[in-house]
């Protein structure tokens, strides 16, 4: 009797709104109680750029508090990884740079604007038994989080033009097997879609 009322409800809803619309609430409303990934971008400006904009992507050398193992130009790799789909012109620095490296690197390659990074911190849970047997520690079994910091630079003036914090956790159905670094690469292809103007997913 449950499952057959369980059944007339879902054919209700979905005689309201079409099936993709029902999805995209559906996750949304996962992710914002912490079923799934969730993640929220707080940005300085709203500045929009041209699809043809070309952007040196590139990571500081901080390594994050509470993650001194991470990989240490993760940032720009997720970013690189997550642009390349939006902007045909990017390029990104092979290893973390200083921001006036990365700057004089930037303008030397021609680009219009560096995006660089800085992975702010993490906290890497446990979330496989590979790494319960190596702690065995209750309080830190779940999710991971993870804040990134981002600056968006105009390289021929230097001028900043929009400064980024995001702040991302995983889901509790989804954190087995992930580390603190699997949580970058979709705010940072988000951030990608609102610099060109579109909304968020």
């Amino acid at each position: 009797m449950a499952l057959r009322l369980l059944l007339v409800c879902c054919l209700l809803l979905t005689g309201c709104m079409k099936p993709t619309d029902l999805y995209d609430h559906n996750v949304y409303y996962l992710r914002d109680v912490g079923i799934l990934e969730h993640f929220k971008t707080q940005r300085r400006a709203n500045w929009v750029l041209q699809p043809s904009s070309f952007i040196y992507i590139a990571q500081g050398h901080f390594m994050p508090v509470g993650h001194p193992y991470a990989r240490p130009n993760v940032v720009a790799e997720e970013a690189f990884k997550g642009f390349v789909e939006y902007f045909p012109q990017v390029r990104r620095a092979r290893n973390p740079l200083g921001l006036d490296e990365a700057l004089q690197e930037a303008k030397g390659f021609g680009a219009h604007y560096l995006l660089y990074g800085r992975f702010a911190s993490a906290e890497e849970n446990i979330g496989n038994w590979e790494e319960w047997e190596e702690r065995e520690e209750f309080t830190r079994i779940g999710r991971d989080h993870a804040i990134l910091h981002l600056m968006l630079i105009e390289t021929s003036t230097g001028y900043l033009v929009d400064t980024a914090r995001i702040k991302s956790r995983g889901g509790f159905l989804t954190f087995y097997d992930k580390d603190a670094e699997d949580l970058l690469r979709r705010p940072l292809t988000d951030y990608a879609r609102r610099l060109l103007g579109f909304a968020e997913d």
